[in-house]
């Protein structure tokens, strides 16, 4: 079973991050450029918050805010979950779906910022390790 530190071994995307004084248009137009669901939003290297799409739609959109006005910091999420580097896909996909959650930050134990995972990271090693087991399962039928 794959480790969310393996997971995040095999990133090659930089790290996105917003500071909690930028504004929710530039955060947006990050988040687009970098065809990205959520920014973490760091200050002074630590994790003080989540910015995601629902945030955008729940948040800002519905409330007919002006994202060239509003802080990242008005709108955030501030208490995030995190997870370690340790944990397994699964215990991640457990609690995302318990939580509807749809991005993890990743935190040591000091809480540095090692990185973020998203559901779609944990779907598609859940999808890889099914398909070799079938595989393995239809060797040895076969054979």
């Amino acid at each position: 079973m794959k480790t969310i530190k393996q997971i995040l071994a095999e990133k090659t995307r930089p790290l996105s991050t917003v500071a909690p004084g930028d504004t929710v248009q530039s955060a947006m137009e990050l988040m687009r450029e970098r065809d990205i669901g959520a920014v973490m939003v760091v200050n002074s290297k630590k994790l003080v918050g989540i910015f995601t799409e629902r945030d955008c739609l729940q948040k800002v959109s519905s409330l007919g805010l002006n994202a060239r006005e509003l802080l990242v910091h008005e709108v955030m999420t501030e208490k995030v979950r995190f997870v370690k580097p340790d944990m397994e896909v699964s215990q991640c996909l457990a609690l995302m779906t318990e939580r509807f959650f749809r991005h993890l930050p990743v935190l040591d134990e000091q809480q540095n910022i090692l990185g973020i995972v998203s559901i779609g990271d944990l779907v598609k090693v859940k999808i890889s390790e099914q398909s070799f087991i079938i595989e393995q399962l239809e060797h040895y039928i076969n054979s």
